[in-house]
């Protein structure tokens, strides 16, 4: 017997130092005593295959960890394998909870705090849910935001299961501000201030806690929670109208502007231009003419506290006021105001407004004014073409003649008649209905006068940018406008006298004709039955001094 286990032991030890076994050969060897020692092992490897496989998605997260163990969304991931299996996610998230770093973690940190709480809370048991974020929220985090959204989700789980006392609760511990005594501390740790120090200003705990008193609570802790933010200046400018509602509900109006008031003392524009819209509307709706000095005060003031671009629906508002409770005298005086105040871009608009106002009130002779300074006001020269075809008409309708073609004269030294063809036909128009053959023969000449103009100075630009491409230098002199005046108010109208145009030389087979036919008294001239248009064109074809080609081109 003793000789059969020596004899063993020396072929153990032959087979430990052949170095020439391969490594099958070895472990062959060494469980050929086992069980598992079969050459047919096909189904134990299919077994350990499927095993790898079912396990891969596990295996490959695993991998991705290991890289950076403080990727939050991988851990979320490699839980969510686990579905249906509360207990492994269980301990994947207190796995996860002790892996990552807040100061060194990619991606959100708390929210594997709130889903591990909501865990909890899907198998009904609250109280553990509650442990883990008393838990959380004494952890470190990278910003106070995260801090907050752990007390809001623990105070929403409150709420979700009919706990609104315990939620308010919360809420007022998370916003109650630290103890000099805890200040002094923590800055005396050294190192950077915990972000629990600075939760009493995140103003969404403030948000949520408003919210559950005005649900929940009463008007007096509603107030005082809405004062609180006011102290702190953690408002927001819907927190400032939301309070200020609140307190109109209850009809405690003169607090409620006050609060306005405060709120506009707090922000500026653009942020504060909703407050001063709701302030100055509500005001005028509570008191009406009652108290319109106040009233105009406050609008003066929104006025002059806002910029150009934001003051014309001040102006609307203020000018909307006078029309239901103040006088027409200051409507106008609003109005006039208003179209000195805006932008250039809105002052178009501001005076059709300003002149449907007056013209409702006053009648066509204040619109007379208007037009005439919204001509002159240093608009940009496509908004006064349409303010002087707009006067134009007013004066055509109002049976105006030479007051409409002095407006029309006017605009047409701002029109290039190849471009801007729109003032020119309604002129055209406008004399073939009104006009004589000597007034028709004034708006050609004014239109080759104002088109040469506009070609010498298209001509000399051109020129100037050839020169300066080489060096040379030029000097761009302005082109050629008449000298033409706006139409003023006149009581008496038959003694206004006729507007002189300047006119330049011009050959006298051209202009030789037509000047001796303007010599002619009007009675000796016969009048012909087809009107002013009739005689140019009979003229025209007729006469060999004038020049056809020009007159037929603009007639037809």
């Amino acid at each position: 017997m003793m000789m059969m286990r020596r004899r063993d032991e020396e072929e153990d030890e032959d087979v430990r130092i052949n170095v020439n076994l391969s490594e099958v050969e070895f472990k062959k060897t060494l469980i050929k005593d086992f069980w598992l020692c079969s050459d047919n092992d096909i189904d134990l490897r299919l077994a350990q295959l499927e095993d790898l496989m079912n396990r891969r998605p596990e295996l490959v997260y695993s991998v991705a960890l290991r890289q950076n163990p403080h990727n939050v969304e991988q851990w979320h991931r490699r839980v969510k394998l686990f579905e249906g299996n509360p207990a492994k996610q269980v301990l994947m998230y207190v796995e996860a909870l002790k892996t990552v770093e807040p100061m060194l973690a990619v991606g959100k940190p708390h929210t594997l705090w709130v889903a591990f709480a909501k865990l909890y809370e899907t198998q009904g048991d609250i109280a553990n849910a509650r442990v883990v974020f008393e838990t959380a929220v004494q952890a470190n985090y990278k910003d106070v935001d995260d801090l907050a959204c752990v007390w809001c989700e623990s105070a929403e789980m409150e709420l979700r299961n009919k706990n609104s006392r315990r939620s308010r609760e919360l809420m007022s511990v998370a916003t109650a501000e630290p103890s000099a005594e805890v200040k002094r501390r923590a800055k005396a740790a050294g190192g950077n201030e915990p972000v629990q120090m600075k939760l009493y200003k995140s103003s969404r705990l403030w948000t949520l806690y408003v919210a559950l008193e005005e649900s929940f609570g009463t008007l007096g802790s509603t107030r005082e929670v809405y004062e609180r933010m006011l102290d702190l200046r953690i408002v927001t400018p819907q927190i400032i109208i939301n309070y200020a509602s609140l307190l109109e509900e209850h009809k405690y109006f003169e607090e409620a502007f006050k609060v306005y008031e405060k709120g506009t003392q707090m922000f500026k524009y653009p942020h504060v231009k909703d407050i001063w819209v709701t302030y100055l509307s509500k005001f005028v709706k509570r008191y009406g003419r009652t108290r319109m000095e106040r009233a105009r005060e406050l609008f003066e003031h929104a006025i002059k506290a806002a910029p150009a671009d934001a003051k014309k629906p001040l102006y609307l508002q203020f000018a909307k006021m006078e029309e239901d409770y103040g006088l027409a005298k200051r409507v106008m005086e609003v109005y006039h105001a208003a179209v000195e105040a805006v932008p250039e871009h809105d002052k178009l608009s501001m005076y059709e407004i300003y002149i449907a106002r007056a013209a409702e009130r006053f009648g066509v002779s204040k619109t007379r004014e208007i037009y005439v300074q919204a001509i002159k006001s240093g608009l940009p020269h496509k908004d006064v073409k349409t303010m002087c075809l707009k006067y134009a008409e007013l004066e055509k309708s109002l049976g105006e003649i030479d007051r409409a073609r002095r407006v029309y004269m006017y605009g047409s030294q701002l029109s290039h008649p190849n471009y801007d063809v729109d003032l020119w036909n309604k002129w055209l128009e406008f004399e073939v209905q009104h006009g004589n053959e000597d007034t028709f023969r004034d708006m050609l000449r004014i239109k080759r006068t104002v088109s040469a103009s506009y070609s010498q100075t298209d001509s000399t630009v051109m020129q100037k940018d050839q020169r300066l491409s080489i060096g040379g230098e030029i000097k761009v002199s302005a082109g050629y406008h008449e000298d033409i005046e706006l139409p003023e108010e006149e009581t008496d109208y038959e003694n206004e006298k006729m507007v002189e145009i300047a006119q330049k030389d011009v050959p006298f087979s051209v202009s030789g004709h037509m000047a001796n036919k303007r010599k002619k008294p009007e009675d000796d001239s016969p009048q012909s039955p087809f009107g002013a248009l009739g005689r140019i064109q009979i003229e025209a074809k007729t006469s060999s001094s004038l020049n056809c080609s020009s007159v037929i081109k603009f007639v037809s």
